[in-house]
């Protein structure tokens, strides 16, 4: 009981964030954020690496060390820069429920690579799933809403970005260890962030920054960001990952109502259909005939953990430190 407490709260905090993210991209400019974010989140990385292995970290080979740069590079430059900015062209509930969909490229890459071969149910949650997007799109490309459009789409690419460091991050993490790989890949994919957006994070005037909005940069950043991500892994090693990866279908209502609440962002049955046919295509394709599904390893890849389907623990990497 207290493990699905414990997951609740943070699909709480991480349904509120995109409406924290919403306001500090208002102050500070999306730049701006990803600035502070990449200074405080290596602090996070070393303080994690620091309690569980003391000022002993583990050793890397030179070429996991190169896949690990990689993975920092897809993972925070390329997802985290583009969903940043494009949860500020779009709104709190569509940025939610667009990210939702990265299960389904996941599947796809997985199927590409020949990892997995997709059973006709999951085939059909994929085009589900791609109709409800179109119909969750229709309302803003047809009143000519462009940008906030393109916001959408500019998110389901960079979905598409974290659902390839899903399926890379998977033999390192065999190797090395979730916390290891995380920390590691932060570390590395913070450097070319600071660099990119230093020229705009200097020229913010932090101190003006009122003590509401520095809480909210603190809760984006580390309580949404990183405890969360420390929580929901202890939730899903308590309850499992198979129930509790589908709390994570919560999360675009929960953005929905903070986002109605807290701004003028309101919902047309277009979009609240479009939204229900999303999340049911993304649900049916990650868990419809789960069992009955086929994993091929490829060459030169290690097997998945004893008993983790491949959908459910791509549920619990998308609630990772980059979300």
């Amino acid at each position: 009981m207290q493990a699905l407490v414990v997951a609740l709260a943070v699909i709480a905090v991480w349904g509120a964030n995109f409406s924290v993210q919403k306001a500090l991209f208002a102050a500070i400019t999306p730049t701006g954020f990803l600035f502070a974010r990449y200074l405080i989140m290596p602090v996070c990385a070393l303080a994690l690496l620091l309690h569980t292995y003391g000022t002993r970290f583990p050793a890397v080979s030179r070429r996991d060390l190169i896949a690990l740069a990689k993975l920092g590079f897809v993972g925070h430059v390329l997802h985290v820069g583009m969903v940043t900015h494009g949860i500020d062209w779009s709104t709190a509930f569509s940025s939610s429920l667009i990210l939702a969909c990265g299960p389904i490229f996941t599947l796809l890459i997985l199927r590409w690579s020949g990892i997995e071969r997709l059973n006709g149910a999951q085939v059909a949650g994929v085009a589900v799933a791609c109709a409800g997007v179109l119909v969750f799109l229709s309302d803003k490309l047809l009143a000519g809403r462009w940008l906030a459009g393109g916001g959408d789409l500019f998110l389901l690419v960079a979905a598409s970005f974290f659902s390839y460091y899903t399926v890379a991050s998977k033999p390192l993490i065999e190797r090395h260890g979730g916390i290891v790989v995380m920390a590691y890949a932060t570390l590395l994919g913070s450097v070319p962030v600071v660099a990119l957006s230093m020229p705009v994070g200097v020229g913010i005037e932090w101190s003006k920054l009122s003590p509401l909005l520095w809480l909210g940069l603190l809760w984006a950043v580390i309580v949404s960001a990183f405890v969360g991500w420390l929580a929901w892994g202890w939730a899903n090693a308590v309850r499992g990952v198979g129930r509790t990866a589908p709390l994570m279908y919560l999360m675009p209502p929960v953005a929905g109502a903070v986002a109605w609440v807290a701004s003028d962002e309101r919902f047309t049955a277009a979009k609240l259909l479009g939204a229900a046919i999303t999340l049911g295509g993304v649900a049916l394709a990650q868990f419809a005939g789960r069992s009955r599904a086929r994993e091929v390893p490829a060459p030169g890849r290690l097997k998945p953990a004893p008993g983790a389907a491949p959908g459910a623990w791509s549920m619990l990497r998308a609630s990772s430190i980059l979300a």
